[in-house]
């Protein structure tokens, strides 16, 4: 090895002993060797190597905390099914119904096969083929060996055969149409096994089935029906003609389920275990696999059809027949993965109409469908709030809604998953608030992570005074509590409004005084470098979590403060402004409101804190001298519990009427500024500048002087 140089050796001199000299202890570590002055900082060593792989693994669980959702990840694969057996078309010869029955479900239950090792990457479908195949062939081969003589015949007639059946093709265009999928409504419909229903056999058919319950007619109703669930989305408008395919398609949605609830002996409001009970019987067997083709031509129908009418018409009659997927739940997983696509990207009826469906799901089968839907529309509020558009925000609250009401399918579950779910949330909280790691505090200021706690404020509201709650609603405080701390700037103010509205929001449905006066008056402490002398264009506070930075150096910033920080004072005072203890509950924030009325130099705000506080004051000296009339002490809780509650229910108290009117103010705002901002159109002209709308800030000054 030759010399080294300078700059090596002073490397070495530096760093290479250090690392030989650890690398030496770890050695002597493994080999057990050392003396035990060097156990001592084998041991030190060990432990600092220790330490790192715990960092390690905490900052690994960090940041798989960081996922919503990760604690319902499990039930993915509950939700995976498929059911991809073929749902071909059933025999019409009369009472082949049970012979075919084994032959009815292979081809329509399409449950799973395990597969041989040579065997994987193949689908089951491709297997079942392969060994029927295999079985055929075998038995050919044994003809071919028995009688070879009617080998040559069946040769023989072979080319013939061929040209029949090109004839056959040429002179029957209907036919050739079905043999590529279409269907031809104008004479009849045209079934998948290639027999042609005419409009009288059409009606003669349904009669049958409606009066008797005929079987083998419906069977060759179903047949129809199937090739016209599988029709093709552009010509689905043949629903609203009246040919025969349109009576089909209709008649079979709405009579199926009638019919077979009457062949099985069973009412509308069976349950699930009757259908279970009956697996066994024959009348089950005969009407299964006629109820299986129903229940999979309707739901192939679902994915084929864009009209949201027809789709609302076909998923309320699939609802109708909720109690049959007792006996398929493959089914019933694709029914639910449908209907929670329908309920999350619809609206209207849809919607609606999905979402019954996955409650009836949850509340029908067994708890384990429950924990699978509850679990898939947590999942589906949170795919579809990472970006909320002020157009989805009613949908939105819909989901929400809807979400709750699920909930109460099951309390005990639901309170089990919410304190999951909640504590998720407290643990981004805490790592935001530990490591201020960009990722962490980017993930705690965005929609998602606000709609998930807005969504357990809503829960915890409504259920709050039938269940024991505390512990939730002692977290949630915490949490929120939290994330205004974490986000004191201005650019937040968006975020800080929302803290306040959820405080009031849970103060209000459980009973208990919560501090939210700071909080508010926070935002009138919002200063900006320099005052814009433009208005600045509008902006809504409530279609984000932050604000741009341009709008934070207009006036309609230092406005839209006041404007937030009164509403939410308004809120609280509201709530409390029958106590006996109002008085003293609003002593401070009156000092910091005329604080700020002393030094603001905007006179619309100047105004409206004048009135603000003029209106506390009122309040003040009424509930004052109702309190010095008093003779109980504050240690009579019943007594002071009903302290004005007389003036309460009436709403003759002073506070409560300027509260009123302030609220349908900051509606009327609201509703100008939407109008205002959607009116706007984004053009630019070169060499001049738009000036932007301040239509909605001019309004609700307007309003204001008006009142006065």
């Amino acid at each position: 090895m030759g010399k080294l140089g300078k700059k090596a050796r002073k490397f070495a001199k530096k760093n290479l002993q250090s690392v030989m000299k650890r690398q030496r202890k770890q050695k002597s570590v493994f080999k057990k060797r050392a003396t035990k002055k060097e156990g001592r900082g084998d041991r030190a060593v060990e432990e600092e190597s220790t330490q790192q792989t715990i960092d390690r693994s905490v900052q690994v669980e960090d940041v798989g905390a960081l996922s919503f959702d990760a604690m319902f990840n499990e039930h993915d694969s509950d939700m995976a099914g498929d059911d991809s057996g073929s749902d071909g078309y059933l025999s019409e010869e009369a009472g082949c119904v049970d012979m075919d029955e084994g032959k009815t479900e292979n081809n329509l239950e399409g449950e799973d096969i395990v597969d041989s090792p040579e065997d994987t990457g193949v689908s089951v479908k491709n297997i079942i083929v392969f060994k029927e195949l295999a079985t055929q062939k075998k038995k050919l081969d044994r003809l071919k060996e028995k009688n070879p003589g009617f080998v040559k015949y069946l040769e023989s007639k072979k080319s013939g055969i061929h040209s029949t059946k090109e004839d056959n093709q040429s002179s029957d265009a209907d036919e050739s149409d079905d043999d590529r999928g279409h269907l031809n409504d104008e004479d009849g419909a045209i079934l998948g096994i290639g027999k042609l229903l005419s409009s009288s056999t059409v009606d003669s058919l349904c009669q049958l089935v409606k009066d008797q319950h005929d079987v083998p007619s419906l069977v060759r109703l179903l047949n129809a029906y199937r090739a016209g669930s599988h029709y093709g989305a552009k010509s689905f408008g043949v629903l609203r003609g009246s040919g025969s395919l349109a009576k089909i398609m209709i008649f079979v949605l709405h009579e199926a389920n009638d019919v077979f609830r009457k062949i099985l002996g069973v009412s509308n409001s069976t349950e699930k275990k009757v259908i279970l009970e009956l697996i066994n019987s024959a009348t089950w067997k005969k009407v299964k696999p006629l109820i299986k083709l129903y229940l999979r031509s309707t739901m192939f129908l679902l994915n084929e059809v864009t009209d949201s009418e027809i789709l609302t018409f076909v998923i309320k009659r699939l609802r109708a027949s909720m109690i049959f997927y007792a006996a398929f739940p493959s089914l019933l997983q694709r029914l639910i993965k449908i209907s929670f696509h329908l309920w999350a990207t619809s609206k209207g009826a849809l919607s609606v109409q999905s979402f019954l469906v996955i409650q009836n799901a949850a509340a029908m089968f067994n708890s384990d469908w429950f924990d699978t839907c509850f679990d898939k529309a947590y999942k589906t509020i949170i795919g579809h709030c990472k970006f909320v558009d002020p157009a989805f925000f009613e949908h939105l609250q819909f989901l929400k809604k809807s979400f709750i009401d699920l909930c109460s399918q099951d309390m005990q579950k639901s309170l089990r998953k919410a304190i999951i779910s909640i504590r998720q949330l407290a643990k981004i909280l805490q790592l935001g608030l530990q490591t201020k790691q960009k990722e962490a505090v980017k993930r705690i200021c965005s929609w998602q992570y606000v709609n998930c706690i807005d969504l357990w404020v809503e829960f915890i509201s409504v259920n709050i005074h039938d269940y024991n709650l505390l512990p939730l609603l002692h977290t949630m405080i915490q949490i929120i509590n939290g994330v205004a701390v974490l986000f004191p700037g201005p650019r937040y103010l968006p975020l800080r409004v929302k803290t306040v509205q959820w405080l009031n929001l849970l103060s209000s449905s459980c009973g208990t005084f919560i501090p939210v006066a700071s909080l508010a008056l926070d935002i009138l402490e919002y200063k900006i470098d320099k005052e814009g002398q433009n208005p600045g264009k509008d902006f809504n506070l409530s279609s984000d979590v932050k604000l741009p930075k341009h709008w934070m150096k207009s006036r309609n910033f230092l406005e839209a403060c006041v404007f937030s920080a009164l509403e939410l004072l308004a809120v609280h005072f509201a709530q409390w402004g029958y106590h006996i203890s109002f008085p003293d509950l609003a002593t401070i924030p009156l000092i910091h409101l005329k604080k700020f009325h002393e030094r603001t130099s905007i006179e619309s705000s100047r105004r409206m804190v004048k009135r603000f506080i003029d209106q506390v004051e009122q309040n003040v000296e009424f509930v004052r001298k109702k309190r010095d009339e008093v003779a109980f002490s504050p240690k009579d809780e019943q007594l002071v519990a009903s302290f004005l509650q007389t003036e309460n229910s009436s709403g003759n108290l002073p506070f409560i009427q300027y509260y009123r009117s302030l609220i349908e103010k900051a509606a009327s705002r609201d509703l100008l500024l939407s109008k205002n901002l959607s009116s706007q159109e984004p053009k630019k002209t070169k060499g001049k500048k738009q000036r932007p709308s301040n239509g909605a800030i001019n309004a609700a000054k307007e309003m204001e002087m008006g009142e006065e």
